[in-house]
Protein backbone atom coordinates (compact mmCIF):
# COMPACT_ATOMS: atom_id res chain seq x y z
CA UNK A 1 0.00 0.00 0.00
CA UNK A 2 1.14 3.54 -0.73
CA UNK A 3 -0.03 6.26 1.62
CA UNK A 4 0.51 9.88 2.48
CA UNK A 5 1.52 9.35 6.08
CA UNK A 6 1.05 12.85 7.41
CA UNK A 7 -2.70 13.56 7.57
CA UNK A 8 -4.71 16.72 8.19
CA UNK A 9 -8.34 16.65 9.29
CA UNK A 10 -10.62 18.69 7.05
CA UNK A 11 -13.03 19.22 9.92
CA UNK A 12 -10.92 20.40 12.87
CA UNK A 13 -7.49 20.91 11.26
CA UNK A 14 -5.66 18.45 13.53
CA UNK A 15 -2.59 16.72 12.10
CA UNK A 16 -1.35 13.23 12.85
CA UNK A 17 0.69 10.38 11.39
CA UNK A 18 -1.07 7.51 9.67
CA UNK A 19 1.96 5.40 10.52
CA UNK A 20 1.19 5.84 14.23
CA UNK A 21 -2.57 5.23 14.10
CA UNK A 22 -3.11 3.12 11.01
CA UNK A 23 -6.26 5.10 10.24
CA UNK A 24 -7.36 8.07 8.13
CA UNK A 25 -9.89 8.95 10.87
CA UNK A 26 -8.98 12.03 12.89
CA UNK A 27 -7.81 11.01 16.39
CA UNK A 28 -9.11 14.33 17.76
CA UNK A 29 -12.66 14.49 16.40
CA UNK A 30 -13.15 11.15 14.64
CA UNK A 31 -13.96 12.70 11.25
CA UNK A 32 -13.00 10.50 8.30
CA UNK A 33 -12.40 13.44 5.99
CA UNK A 34 -8.65 13.94 5.95
CA UNK A 35 -6.02 14.75 3.36
CA UNK A 36 -2.38 13.81 3.03
CA UNK A 37 0.07 16.66 3.33
CA UNK A 38 3.30 14.89 2.37
CA UNK A 39 4.58 12.65 -0.40
CA UNK A 40 3.27 9.12 -0.66
CA UNK A 41 5.36 6.25 0.68
CA UNK A 42 5.13 2.48 0.57
CA UNK A 43 3.85 1.09 3.86
CA UNK A 44 2.93 -2.43 5.03
CA UNK A 45 3.30 -2.19 8.82
CA UNK A 46 0.56 -1.44 11.34
CA UNK A 47 0.69 0.05 14.85
CA UNK A 48 0.42 -3.10 16.95
CA UNK A 49 2.12 -4.34 20.11
CA UNK A 50 2.37 -7.76 21.73
CA UNK A 51 1.44 -8.03 25.40
CA UNK A 52 1.67 -11.56 26.76
CA UNK A 53 1.38 -10.65 30.45
CA UNK A 54 -2.24 -11.87 30.78
CA UNK A 55 -1.30 -15.17 29.18
CA UNK A 56 1.73 -15.58 31.44
CA UNK A 57 -0.54 -15.08 34.44
CA UNK A 58 -2.97 -17.69 33.13
CA UNK A 59 -0.16 -20.17 32.42
CA UNK A 60 1.36 -19.50 35.84
CA UNK A 61 -1.86 -20.48 37.57
CA UNK A 62 -2.24 -23.70 35.59
CA UNK A 63 -1.32 -27.03 37.15
CA UNK A 64 -0.05 -28.27 33.80
CA UNK A 65 2.16 -26.51 31.24
CA UNK A 66 -0.82 -25.62 29.08
CA UNK A 67 -3.86 -24.26 30.93
CA UNK A 68 -7.21 -25.89 30.23
CA UNK A 69 -8.51 -22.60 28.89
CA UNK A 70 -6.81 -19.66 27.26
CA UNK A 71 -4.65 -21.46 24.71
CA UNK A 72 -6.95 -20.46 21.85
CA UNK A 73 -6.79 -16.84 23.02
CA UNK A 74 -3.00 -16.95 23.11
CA UNK A 75 -2.83 -18.35 19.59
CA UNK A 76 -5.35 -15.77 18.37
CA UNK A 77 -3.32 -12.89 19.84
CA UNK A 78 -0.11 -14.22 18.29
CA UNK A 79 -1.72 -14.66 14.87
CA UNK A 80 -3.21 -11.18 14.98
CA UNK A 81 0.15 -9.65 15.88
CA UNK A 82 1.96 -11.50 13.09
CA UNK A 83 -0.78 -10.68 10.59
CA UNK A 84 -0.61 -6.95 11.25
CA UNK A 85 3.15 -6.62 11.26
CA UNK A 86 4.85 -5.60 8.03
CA UNK A 87 8.42 -4.70 7.17
CA UNK A 88 8.00 -1.52 5.13
CA UNK A 89 7.44 1.38 7.49
CA UNK A 90 6.87 4.79 5.99
CA UNK A 91 8.97 4.02 2.93
CA UNK A 92 11.84 2.46 4.88
CA UNK A 93 12.70 -1.22 5.07
CA UNK A 94 12.55 -2.45 8.67
CA UNK A 95 14.74 -5.20 10.14
CA UNK A 96 13.37 -8.70 10.72
CA UNK A 97 12.62 -8.03 14.38
CA UNK A 98 13.08 -10.31 17.35
CA UNK A 99 9.53 -9.91 18.66
CA UNK A 100 8.06 -11.01 15.35
CA UNK A 101 10.36 -14.05 15.28
CA UNK A 102 9.57 -14.98 18.87
CA UNK A 103 5.83 -14.60 18.30
CA UNK A 104 6.06 -16.87 15.27
CA UNK A 105 8.03 -19.46 17.22
CA UNK A 106 5.70 -19.38 20.22
CA UNK A 107 2.71 -19.86 17.93
CA UNK A 108 4.35 -22.88 16.31
CA UNK A 109 5.58 -24.22 19.67
CA UNK A 110 2.12 -24.23 21.25
CA UNK A 111 0.80 -26.18 18.28
CA UNK A 112 3.69 -28.67 18.42
CA UNK A 113 3.40 -29.10 22.19
CA UNK A 114 -0.31 -29.86 21.97
CA UNK A 115 0.47 -32.74 19.57
CA UNK A 116 3.05 -34.39 21.84
CA UNK A 117 1.88 -37.62 23.43
CA UNK A 118 4.32 -37.53 26.32
CA UNK A 119 5.93 -34.08 26.68
CA UNK A 120 9.00 -33.88 28.88
CA UNK A 121 9.92 -31.27 31.47
CA UNK A 122 12.39 -29.83 28.96
CA UNK A 123 9.59 -29.42 26.41
CA UNK A 124 7.48 -27.52 28.91
CA UNK A 125 10.38 -25.35 30.06
CA UNK A 126 11.13 -24.36 26.46
CA UNK A 127 7.51 -23.38 25.86
CA UNK A 128 7.37 -21.32 29.06
CA UNK A 129 10.71 -19.66 28.23
CA UNK A 130 9.26 -18.54 24.90
CA UNK A 131 6.16 -17.21 26.61
CA UNK A 132 8.29 -15.36 29.15
CA UNK A 133 10.34 -13.44 26.62
CA UNK A 134 8.52 -13.33 23.28
CA UNK A 135 7.01 -9.87 23.69
CA UNK A 136 10.53 -8.54 24.36
CA UNK A 137 11.96 -10.41 21.39
CA UNK A 138 13.77 -13.04 23.48
CA UNK A 139 14.01 -16.67 22.37
CA UNK A 140 15.89 -19.66 23.81
CA UNK A 141 19.24 -20.31 22.16
CA UNK A 142 19.33 -22.92 19.40
CA UNK A 143 21.03 -25.48 21.64
CA UNK A 144 18.20 -25.14 24.16
CA UNK A 145 15.46 -26.17 21.74
CA UNK A 146 14.23 -29.71 22.63
CA UNK A 147 14.38 -32.26 19.84
CA UNK A 148 10.64 -32.93 20.09
CA UNK A 149 9.90 -29.27 19.43
CA UNK A 150 12.55 -28.32 16.92
CA UNK A 151 9.86 -28.26 14.22
CA UNK A 152 8.57 -25.09 15.89
CA UNK A 153 11.91 -23.35 15.35
CA UNK A 154 12.06 -24.54 11.77
CA UNK A 155 8.53 -23.56 10.80
CA UNK A 156 8.87 -20.20 12.54
CA UNK A 157 11.92 -19.56 10.35
CA UNK A 158 9.96 -20.58 7.24
CA UNK A 159 7.03 -18.29 8.00
CA UNK A 160 9.19 -15.34 9.08
CA UNK A 161 11.62 -15.51 6.17
CA UNK A 162 8.83 -15.85 3.63
CA UNK A 163 6.94 -12.87 5.06
CA UNK A 164 10.11 -10.79 5.10
CA UNK A 165 11.14 -11.88 1.61
CA UNK A 166 7.74 -10.88 0.24
CA UNK A 167 7.98 -7.37 1.66
CA UNK A 168 11.62 -6.92 0.62
CA UNK A 169 10.83 -7.94 -2.95
CA UNK A 170 7.98 -5.42 -3.01
CA UNK A 171 10.39 -2.84 -1.61
CA UNK A 172 12.90 -3.62 -4.35
CA UNK A 173 10.16 -3.22 -6.97
CA UNK A 174 9.42 0.24 -5.59
CA UNK A 175 13.12 1.05 -5.45
CA UNK A 176 13.51 0.04 -9.09
CA UNK A 177 10.42 2.01 -10.08
CA UNK A 178 11.79 5.08 -8.35
CA UNK A 179 15.15 4.71 -10.05
CA UNK A 180 13.49 4.41 -13.45
CA UNK A 181 10.93 7.13 -12.92
CA UNK A 182 8.07 4.83 -13.91
CA UNK A 183 5.15 5.35 -11.51
CA UNK A 184 1.41 4.94 -11.94
CA UNK A 185 -0.82 7.48 -10.27
CA UNK A 186 -3.88 6.51 -8.26
CA UNK A 187 -6.09 8.36 -5.85
CA UNK A 188 -8.52 7.18 -3.16
CA UNK A 189 -10.43 8.14 -0.08
CA UNK A 190 -8.68 5.59 2.13
CA UNK A 191 -5.41 7.49 2.38
CA UNK A 192 -3.83 5.88 -0.66
CA UNK A 193 -2.65 8.00 -3.52
CA UNK A 194 0.41 8.70 -5.59
CA UNK A 195 2.65 11.34 -7.09
CA UNK A 196 6.05 11.51 -8.65
CA UNK A 197 8.07 11.34 -5.42
CA UNK A 198 9.99 8.15 -4.51
CA UNK A 199 7.90 5.78 -2.41
CA UNK A 200 10.86 4.15 -0.63
CA UNK A 201 14.20 5.42 0.64
CA UNK A 202 17.51 3.78 1.56
CA UNK A 203 20.87 4.90 2.84
CA UNK A 204 24.01 5.14 0.76
CA UNK A 205 24.78 5.85 -2.90
CA UNK A 206 23.64 3.96 -6.00
CA UNK A 207 20.69 2.08 -4.46
CA UNK A 208 19.70 0.65 -7.84
CA UNK A 209 22.91 -1.41 -7.83
CA UNK A 210 21.55 -3.45 -4.92
CA UNK A 211 18.39 -4.61 -6.65
CA UNK A 212 19.66 -7.49 -8.79
CA UNK A 213 22.08 -8.96 -6.18
CA UNK A 214 19.38 -8.84 -3.49
CA UNK A 215 16.78 -10.49 -5.71
CA UNK A 216 19.21 -13.24 -6.70
CA UNK A 217 20.15 -13.92 -3.10
CA UNK A 218 16.54 -14.02 -1.94
CA UNK A 219 15.74 -16.50 -4.71
CA UNK A 220 18.50 -18.80 -3.47
CA UNK A 221 17.29 -18.33 0.09
CA UNK A 222 13.78 -19.25 -1.00
CA UNK A 223 15.10 -22.61 -2.28
CA UNK A 224 16.47 -23.43 1.19
CA UNK A 225 13.30 -22.29 2.94
CA UNK A 226 11.14 -24.37 0.60
CA UNK A 227 13.10 -27.46 1.62
CA UNK A 228 12.63 -26.73 5.30
CA UNK A 229 8.92 -26.23 4.69
CA UNK A 230 8.72 -29.57 2.88
CA UNK A 231 10.28 -31.21 5.95
CA UNK A 232 7.69 -29.62 8.24
CA UNK A 233 10.41 -27.56 9.90
CA UNK A 234 12.20 -30.70 11.12
CA UNK A 235 15.75 -29.40 10.73
CA UNK A 236 18.38 -28.46 13.24
CA UNK A 237 17.65 -25.19 15.09
CA UNK A 238 21.04 -23.92 13.92
CA UNK A 239 19.97 -24.38 10.30
CA UNK A 240 16.69 -22.57 10.96
CA UNK A 241 18.51 -19.69 12.63
CA UNK A 242 20.99 -19.45 9.76
CA UNK A 243 18.14 -18.92 7.29
CA UNK A 244 16.70 -16.16 9.47
CA UNK A 245 20.13 -14.56 9.83
CA UNK A 246 20.59 -14.66 6.05
CA UNK A 247 17.27 -12.85 5.52
CA UNK A 248 18.20 -10.27 8.13
CA UNK A 249 21.61 -9.69 6.50
CA UNK A 250 19.97 -9.23 3.10
CA UNK A 251 17.64 -6.67 4.62
CA UNK A 252 20.63 -4.79 5.97
CA UNK A 253 22.25 -4.88 2.53
CA UNK A 254 19.13 -3.43 0.89
CA UNK A 255 18.89 -0.67 3.51
CA UNK A 256 22.53 0.38 3.52
CA UNK A 257 24.32 -1.07 0.50
CA UNK A 258 26.88 -2.66 2.82
CA UNK A 259 28.66 -5.31 0.78
CA UNK A 260 29.72 -7.08 3.96
CA UNK A 261 26.08 -7.79 4.76
CA UNK A 262 25.59 -9.29 1.31
CA UNK A 263 28.66 -11.50 1.75
CA UNK A 264 27.37 -12.62 5.16
CA UNK A 265 24.01 -13.55 3.67
CA UNK A 266 25.64 -15.36 0.75
CA UNK A 267 27.88 -17.37 3.07
CA UNK A 268 24.93 -18.36 5.26
CA UNK A 269 22.93 -19.48 2.25
CA UNK A 270 25.88 -21.36 0.74
CA UNK A 271 26.57 -23.15 4.02
CA UNK A 272 22.93 -24.05 4.62
CA UNK A 273 22.39 -27.78 4.63
CA UNK A 274 18.99 -29.31 5.34
CA UNK A 275 19.64 -32.65 7.02
CA UNK A 276 22.47 -33.61 4.74
CA UNK A 277 20.91 -32.39 1.50
CA UNK A 278 23.53 -30.73 -0.67
CA UNK A 279 22.52 -27.02 -0.74
CA UNK A 280 23.86 -26.72 -4.31
CA UNK A 281 21.82 -29.64 -5.58
CA UNK A 282 18.87 -28.42 -7.62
Amino acid sequence: MKVRGERECQSCGARWSYYDTGSVACPSCGDLRSVGVDDRTAHTDAPVSLDLAPHRERFGEAQETLPRSGVDELQSDLREYCRKRGFIDGGKLAPLGGTYLAARELLEAVDCYERLRDPTDADGEYLLALLAGADDGARPAAEEVPTALREARGMAAVRAVEAYRSDVLDFLDELESGAGGNRAETNGDDGTDADDAPTVTVDGPDPEDRIAPARDAFERLRDRVTRVDALGGDVSPATADALVDAAAALGAYVRTGDEGSLRTATDLIDDASVDGVDPTDR
